[in-house]
C-alpha cells in the first residue's frame, strides 16, 4: 500500500535449536514487532535443528558452513548474504560462533545478541552454572549489541530471574528462556525504533 514504511528486514544467525529464532519469528508474525520482517535465518551448522524450525514458517534458510576457514573468511561470506538482502538488523540467536571485527564494523549497532545472565555478571559460555556457582539469588538475561568485547556491548535490555535453592543448570535455564523469548522481541522493538527514529 502506499504511503507504508518499508519493512525493517532481519537476519537472524543460529547454530542449533533456534528456540529465540522462533520466538522472534512468531512475534513479528503477531505483529508484536511492527514493520519488521525476517528475511532470512543462516547457520553455520548445517544440521542445526533451528533450520528446520525456519523453514516451517517460510523463512529462507541458507547454511554458511566453518569448514575449518579462518573467521575472516567466514564472516565475508555472511556479510555477502547480508548485504545482498539488504539486511537492516542481525540478532544472534544461539550462534556459537565470535564474530569478526570486520563483521561488527559492517554491522555496527546492527548487530544485537541474547545472553542468559545480568551481564556484566557472567559473560561467556556456561553462565547459569557460573551463577549457581556463585551462590547468586538473581539471575536473569540480557539483550545487548554485539562489539569487540565478549558479551560486553551496550545493554539494551535486561530482565532478572529468581535463583531458587536446589535449582540445577536445567531448571534455571528453563525458567531463564521463557524470559528471554519474551524478552528479544521488546528489546528488538526498541532498537528498530531507534533505527527508524535515527536521522
Amino acid at each position: 500500500m502506499a504511503g507504508e514504511p518499508a519493512k525493517a528486514r532481519i537476519a537472524i544467525l543460529i547454530s542449533g535449536r533456534g528456540s529465540n529464532m522462533v520466538a522472534l519469528a512468531d512475534a513479528v508474525r503477531a505483529g508484536e514487532i511492527p514493520n519488521a520482517e525476517v528475511a532470512i535465518v543462516i547457520s553455520d551448522q548445517p544440521n542445526a535443528a533451528g533450520l528446520e524450525r525456519a523453514r516451517e514458517r517460510g523463512i529462507e534458510t541458507l547454511v554458511i558452513e566453518r569448514r575449518g576457514r579462518q573467521r575472516e573468511e567466514h564472516d565475508r561470506e555472511i556479510i555477502a548474504a547480508l548485504r545482498h538482502r539488504q539486511i537492516d538488523l542481525i540478532c544472534l540467536a544461539g550462534y556459537m560462533r565470535v564474530l569478526s571485527k570486520e563483521f561488527i564494523d559492517a554491522y555496527r549497532g546492527r548487530i544485537v545478541n541474547i545472553h542468559p545472565s545480568l551481564l556484566p555478571l557472567y559473560p561467556g559460555l556456561n553462565a547459569q552454572q557460573q551463577a549457581l556457582d556463585r551462590g547468586a539469588k538473581i539471575s536473569g538475561c540480557t539483550v545487548h549489541f554485539v562489539d569487540e568485547t565478549l558479551d560486553g556491548g551496550p545493554i539494551i535490555a535486561q530482565r532478572e530471574v529468581p535463583v531458587y535453592d536446589g535449582d540445577t543448570v536445567a531448571s534455571l535455564s528453563e525458567r531463564i528462556l521463557i524470559e528471554e523469548h519474551k524478552l528479544y522481541a521488546e528489546a528488538v522493538n526498541l532498537v528498530l525504533n531507534e533505527i527508524d527514529s535515527s536521522p
